[in-house]
């Protein structure tokens, strides 16, 4: 029986358990905490100098209002940088190849962005429906545009980062099959194609960092549109 290059973004399961929530703990367990010392060794210290630098950038746009977001968004980059790193591994899933995951991550937060800003500011909130200046005979159709342009934000930013990695996977997997038929018959092929495969590695580790920082600095621009 062949099985499908889908079948490794399956949930993996031990004994009819699935073994989902540990790989959503597991990258938690590898960061170390700092300690109560006055020195902290070098991990613990460029780590902190790490999420400091993209905590500034990523609250910069944002006023003070926004800032309280602050340990929610650097914790939901560290923890979605970390899940799309390890899913690299051999041996290992992704869970952010779920779009299930992704989209109950997208969702509370793009509502919790929205519901803000309708207790905080409900005239600015809902004037983000209808631009400026519009026409009367387009106001009913730009309403309906932008309502639906609304709502289709957490389907955007779950389906992104689904697609991506998926996307990733898949070609790192067809590729490397390629260069494993090929190498008793085309050995020199079978090496360019390893050589792709390596630079394509490469690429995926980039884009599983990118991804995750694409997914918070959109929830920090829909934030900023309601503080």
């Amino acid at each position: 029986m062949t099985l499908s290059f889908f079948d490794q973004f399956m949930s993996p399961t031990h004994l009819g358990i699935p073994l989902i929530a540990i790989a959503l703990t597991f990258p938690w367990i590898l960061y170390p905490s700092p300690t109560n010392r006055w020195l902290n060794n070098r991990l613990v210290t460029l780590q902190s100098w790490f999420i400091n630098r993209f905590t500034q950038q990523l609250l910069l746009p944002l006023n003070v209002g926004g800032h309280k977001w602050a340990l929610i968004l650097a914790s939901l980059m560290i923890f979605l940088m970390s899940l799309n790193m390890l899913g690299l591994l051999p041996y290992t899933f992704t869970p952010t190849t779920q779009l299930s995951l992704n989209m109950g991550l997208a969702v509370p937060l793009w509502l919790a962005t929205v519901i803000i800003g309708m207790r905080n500011q409900p005239t600015v909130a809902l004037g983000h429906l209808l631009p400026e200046g519009t026409p009367v005979p387009l106001i009913p159709v730009l309403i309906i545009i932008e309502t639906i342009s609304l709502f289709i934000r957490p389907l955007a930013l779950g389906v992104r980062l689904t697609a991506n990695l998926t996307a990733g996977h898949l070609l790192i997997q067809l590729i490397a099959t390629a260069a494993f038929v090929l190498l008793p018959m085309m050995p020199t092929v079978a090496i360019l194609t390893a050589t792709v495969l390596f630079l394509l590695t490469l690429l995926e580790v980039a884009v599983a960092m990118i991804q995750a920082y694409v997914f918070v600095l959109l929830l920090s621009l829909y934030l900023q549109e309601n503080v």
